[in-house]
């Protein structure tokens, strides 16, 4: 990874717990749903790829479990915990055995290669 993340030597204790404890509940709640199910996607509505990958995974007889927050208009600030927890910009975010496979492309590519199928 060549992203570089703040150590918590670089932020103020005072602010720790705004960091680890910003929208707590959704990261739970998607914590929760990769250690239940083997495909777990996480979206919002009005998206068209979150649309189109859930569309492919069903196609290829993939279950996968669905979790939808907002849409472009609301809850974007629950969503930006998700993205500041797996540091994926966009969704949907679909995992895997609780590995996060990444978004649209991603996921169509490794059904494509066949990485990704029922099981």
């Amino acid at each position: 990874m060549t992203r570089s993340i703040l150590s918590t030597a670089q932020i103020h204790p005072a602010i720790h717990p705004k960091i680890g404890g910003l929208h707590q509940d959704i990261v739970d709640e998607v914590q929760s749903a990769i250690r239940a199910h083997r495909v777990v996607v996480v979206g919002m509505t009005q998206n068209p790829v979150v649309k189109s990958v859930r569309k492919q995974l069903s196609q290829a007889g993939i279950d996968y479990f669905y979790l939808e927050y907002g849409s472009y208009f609301s809850q974007w600030h629950r969503r930006l915990a998700l993205k500041m927890w797996t540091g994926w910009p966009t969704f949907p975010m679909v995992f895997l055995d609780g590995v996060l496979l990444g978004g649209g492309q991603d996921v169509k590519a490794l059904i494509a290669s066949g990485e990704l199928k029922e099981q």
